[in-house]
């Protein structure tokens, strides 16, 4: 079948219809093969557990890129949602319900969140043994943790959220993927062409605030993990730095 109009776009791929009710993710051109093969297999390890997510179905080759078939999934973005309701209440509701039941999750055949820390401390020689004697000191955990979960890559439909994006899946302490959202809603870079940004970094604020309370975590508890995470953002910065910068549909809006 041939590729259809494009439904997404993303940092790393272009969503495209493929069948009726399937999308092919087009990863750019030179994205590293094994990324995207990781994050196929990541697809297929939490396909069994207990929340909605699409399911992978093959690996392909188009045009000379790598790409993933998806099942295509009803509704928007909560993104898109917030953004159209400004329901900000309603918005932590919807996250810390669906995180609650992806962390709730066991996995094993995954990386550790450990090594994704390291791995991002090794690209950059800033207090690189400093931040390491860190991570060392964290706990261990084997929770499901989903490393990239934040509106955008979240899709609702009749009340119902499913999650999207399976490429920093790994297993640690249930508290490091909560820490990580936090990061991803307090701390990512707003573009310079965004009007508003001040109000737009309170906003985000807020959301953090409430999703925290959904989910009993206080920032007590998650404050050593959300240092860390902090600390190794220059090397993550510094791998995205070789990816397509085109700015996604999910990142507009609040900027996720």
């Amino acid at each position: 079948m041939g590729i259809g109009k494009v439904v997404g776009i993303g940092n790393t791929a272009t969503v495209y219809q493929w069948e009726e009710d399937k999308v092919l993710k087009l990863f750019h051109k030179g994205f590293p093969k094994e990324s995207v093969e990781k994050e196929f297999k990541n697809a297929s390890l939490i396909w069994n557990m207990d929340f909605l997510k699409p399911k992978a179905y093959e690996l392909v080759t188009y045009e000379g890129k790598l790409g993933i078939i998806y099942d295509r999934l009803e509704g928007e973005s909560l993104l898109d949602w917030f953004m159209r309701t400004r329901d900000i209440e309603k918005c932590a509701v919807y996250m810390s319900k669906l995180h609650k039941r992806i962390i709730s999750n066991r996995i094993e055949d995954v990386p550790s969140y450990k090594d994704f820390l390291r791995n991002n401390v090794k690209r950059v020689d800033l207090k690189g043994e400093e931040v390491t004697n860190l991570i060392d000191r964290l706990p261990d955990g084997g929770n499901l943790c989903h490393g990239d979960f934040h509106p955008g890559n979240i899709f609702i439909h009749n009340g119902n959220t499913a999650i999207i994006d399976f490429m920093n899946i790994c297993h640690g302490p249930y508290l490091y993927d909560i820490a990580r959202t936090v990061f991803l809603l307090e701390y990512s870079p707003l573009p310079m062409e965004v009007k508003n940004g001040e109000k737009l970094l309170k906003l985000r604020k807020t959301l953090s605030d409430l999703y925290l309370k959904k989910m009993d975590v206080s920032r007590e508890m998650i404050e050593d993990f959300l240092s860390v995470i902090i600390s190794a953002r220059i090397g993550e910065e510094v791998q995205n730095y070789h990816y397509d910068k085109r700015l996604s549909h999910n990142d507009k809006g609040l900027v996720f």
